[in-house]
């Protein structure tokens, strides 16, 4: 039997999903670069919200179109949670980047810089895996970056515990401690996002090949 192409004819659908992965690449990208150089940061900050409303209307044309085909190439429910497991991620990495300029931060934690490059990871990863549903699915390279992003994310719950159990045991500050906890747990729910994706990624790659 051939293998299941994403719309072989005119391969809408992959091209938004493809966007959707770059977008989120370079939203990846620049908040690695954000958290890590810290300079012109509310620069940075703008552009990622600019790459966030990107993301938004991608989406949004994913569902337009979904409502408007008659006869798609993966069930309904994938093509849509697919879509907004994609859009989750990048609200997560431009929320994470929103509280940091909010809140004022003069220099980033070191466990915050290695969860920053954790999520430029993965994003690199949800990427691979889309165009592994850009033609013929290409299960062995969905289920390798499948995997991969797993790994991620259970590295960024490592650091994310030893970032807790140092703010909670080493600064008497509250305030400090309240503002950490927050933009922790953004960036941590940018990562855990990234598991949705694969999640999704993996249950297509298993039922379409």
């Amino acid at each position: 039997m051939p293998k299941l192409s994403l719309l072989p004819r005119d391969k809408r659908f992959s091209i938004l999903f493809q966007q959707s992965a770059d977008n989120l690449v370079r939203m990846g990208r620049e908040f690695k670069e954000m958290v890590t150089v810290w300079e012109n940061v509310k620069e940075r900050a703008i552009m990622l919200a600019d790459m966030e409303r990107d993301g938004d209307a991608i989406t949004h044309d994913v569902m337009a179109m979904l409502h408007r085909t008659f006869i798609t190439p993966f069930d309904r429910e994938d093509i849509s949670l697919l879509a907004r497991s994609l859009d989750d991620v990048a609200d997560r990495i431009h929320a994470a980047a929103d509280v940091m300029l909010l809140y004022g931060v003069e220099r980033p934690t070191g466990r915050a810089i290695e969860l920053a490059d954790i999520v430029d990871q993965v994003s690199k990863e949800i990427q691979k895996g889309i165009s592994g549903i850009s033609g013929p699915i290409d299960q062995p390279q969905l289920l390798k970056a499948c995997v991969e992003i797993n790994r991620l994310e259970n590295v960024a719950d490592d650091l994310y515990r030893g970032a807790l159990a140092e703010l909670f045991a080493g600064s008497p500050d509250v305030v400090h401690v309240i503002k950490w906890r927050e933009i922790y747990e953004d960036i941590e729910l940018a990562i855990d996002g990234s598991e949705v994706v694969a999640d999704v990624l993996e249950e297509m790659a298993l039922k379409y090949s």
